[in-house]
Parts: structure tokens; sequence; C-alpha cells
């Protein structure tokens, strides 16, 4: 019994501190900290987002995953992302991480904000980025980078950034 106390007590310690490292890679994105969003990636990480527009595809290492970042920091400057909920599973050689976030941006257009809500799923090996999923409403971010490219900010509508 006391084996398994301890176990799980680890495991909780464990869970914490990935927790805790993953909303600081929000704050990270929220403060356009590139550098450090992707410190701890793996170089052949594998990045998806769901949709067909500039901020969509699959990016399968970590420069192209860097200019992903700032492109979303060109085309949604003032996004904002909230974590809501995080939840860590497995241990330090193979962890799931899932982590459901709402997003909001103002909009150059001014009449519009942004507004999504998204599920994030991260695969860590030994404290490592090797997997980045990311869920969410893709239309809504469609038609936001599509009124962002009405108002001037053509990179909105680029091609998608894809390794």
């Amino acid at each position: 019994m006391q084996l398994l106390d301890a176990t799980r007590e680890r495991l909780m310690l464990y869970s914490y501190f990935v927790e805790k490292l993953v909303r600081q890679s929000f704050d990270h994105v929220n403060n356009h900290r590139w550098d450090e969003a992707v410190k701890a990636v793996a170089p052949h990480v594998h990045h998806r987002v769901s949709g067909a527009h500039a901020l969509g595809g699959e990016r399968h290492d970590k420069e192209a995953l860097r200019r992903w970042f700032e492109r979303l920091g060109r085309v949604l400057p003032t996004l904002h992302l909230t974590v809501n909920n995080i939840w860590v599973k497995g241990w330090p050689g193979h962890t799931t991480v899932f982590a459901q976030w709402d997003g909001t941006a103002t909009l150059l257009n001014g009449d519009a904000s942004y507004v999504n809500r998204g599920l994030h799923v991260f695969t860590l090996r030994w404290g490592r980025v090797y997997a980045l999923e990311e869920f969410q409403d893709s239309q809504a971010a469609a038609r936001a980078l599509a009124a962002q490219a009405a108002a001037g900010l053509k990179e909105a509508v680029a091609e998608q950034i894809v390794s």
C-alpha cells in the first residue's frame, strides 16, 4: 500500500509540474515570446492545425513551427488564449496533455472580435514536445483571417506554412 501511495504522489507531483509548464507555454504565446514557446520542442516535432487557411496545415520541424508562431503573432496580434482546463496522463517517458482553451482577439476592422474555443493535445517525451495537435473551430479562424486580409493584412490569407 505504501508503494502505491508513493507512486500516486510522484505522479501527482509530475502532473503538477507538467501543467505548470503547459500554462507557461500559453503565456509565452500570449506575449509573443516565440523563443520560449519553442524551447521545449523536439527538432522533429509534428504540429497540426485543422482548416484551409493561413494558420492551418502540418509542420514537421521546429523551425517551421517557429515561423508558424511568428505568423500567428502577425495575423492575430491581439490574440489571447485563456487556458480553462489541463489534463495530464502518463509518465515522463510518454505523456499526453490535453489543454482546453478560449481564444479572443480584436480584429483590424474594429467591428468584430475573434472568438474561438479549442483543445491542444501535446505528446511529451522526457520533457520535450514531440507532437502538438490543435482542435478548434477552423471556420471561425478562417473568417477572422479573411477579415484581417480585407482590412489590409495580406499575410492572413497566405499559403500555409508546411514542412
